[in-house]
């Protein structure tokens, strides 16, 4: 078995599109196989799975962990999201770079999200199940986030009017976060 595996515009940012098996009955495919996943590069221990349940419209992000980054490996179980990762690492030559993948249980296409960068997502359909993999712990000291919707990124977000939590309003455009709060390249 092996995966197909896409370079996104960010280095290190890739889409996975894992083997599926169809017959009559429905459908078959590993969500992760450490043994499959090291061969194609993606060579990472994981140590903790987090499963985010959103009604159409709410936008969750932009988030990182500084002390303790998270490598993320994300899938949606039911629905759709426009899934978004900002390069935030400072002295990267793609600083403040972004890209995004429209990610569902149809395409049943994962992203995988180094360390050091910023993620975010909305939901599009109903409601979505979205599960991801993690190589850190979550550390509520070291949660820090990036403004959803800082101009100078220009994120094309596809909802109109998003539900977005008061922590995720609060959070600094990318130029007003201080250094010593982002990750370095």
């Amino acid at each position: 078995m092996s995966l197909v595996i896409k370079e996104t515009t960010l280095p290190g940012v890739v889409i996975i599109e894992p083997v599926i098996y169809p017959d009559q009955r429905g459908f078959f495919k590993e969500l992760y196989h450490k043994e499959i996943y090291n061969e194609a590069g993606l060579d990472k221990e994981f140590v903790q799975d987090n499963h985010s349940h959103s009604v159409k419209g709410v936008l969750r992000g932009l988030h990182y962990q500084l002390k303790n980054p998270q490598d993320k490996l994300v899938t949606v179980f039911s629905g759709e999201i426009f899934d978004v990762v900002v390069d935030i690492r400072s002295g990267s030559p793609d600083f403040g770079k972004w890209t995004s993948i429209y990610l569902s249980s149809e395409n049943k296409h994962q992203i995988y999200i180094p360390g050091g960068f910023a993620h975010g997502f909305c939901v599009l359909s109903d409601s979505a199940d979205v599960v991801y993999k993690c190589t850190d712990f979550y550390s509520p000291d070291d949660e820090y986030g990036l403004l959803w919707s800082d101009e100078d990124m220009n994120i094309d977000w596809p909802v109109s009017e998003p539900i977005v939590s008061e922590k995720d309003k609060k959070y600094l455009r990318l130029k007003e976060i201080p250094a010593e709060h982002l990750p370095t390249y």
